[in-house]
């Protein structure tokens, strides 16, 4: 099952006091960005977050519920967020991005070899 577009904007409007926090439509779903970096995603309208050694802290200080589920077959099993607690949820997710790596610079695209070259110089 798909997830709605609502339960989306659901979750992004809770996550909105973090400010850089994007999602991309991927196979019906949707992977969320916090910072550049992939912290989890939306799956059948559920928010699934990396499980991070910050992330998990935070749930046991708070004596929260620590669920886990899997986003799809064969993946790694991630947090399931409570999106109703706005404040938890944005100090496990923030905590997840400090934890994850940068994202990776694109390599530029390199030139076949033999290519001609770029000339600035006036034709003659």
């Amino acid at each position: 099952m798909a997830s709605t577009n609502g339960f989306l904007e659901f979750v992004l409007e809770q996550l909105s006091p973090l400010g850089d926090v994007s999602a991309r439509a991927m196979m019906g779903e949707y992977v969320l960005y916090c910072h550049g970096r992939v912290i989890g995603g939306v799956y059948d309208d559920r928010f699934l977050v990396k499980q991070t050694e910050n992330a998990l802290r935070i749930l046991r200080e708070e004596d929260a519920p620590i669920e886990y589920d899997i986003p799809y077959e064969g993946a790694k099993p991630m947090l399931v967020a409570d999106v109703d607690d706005r404040e938890l949820t944005c100090r496990i997710v923030e905590a997840a991005a400090g934890d994850l790596p940068a994202p990776k610079k694109k390599a530029g695209k390199k030139k076949k070899a033999g290519a001609a070259e770029a000339d600035d110089s006036p034709i003659s």
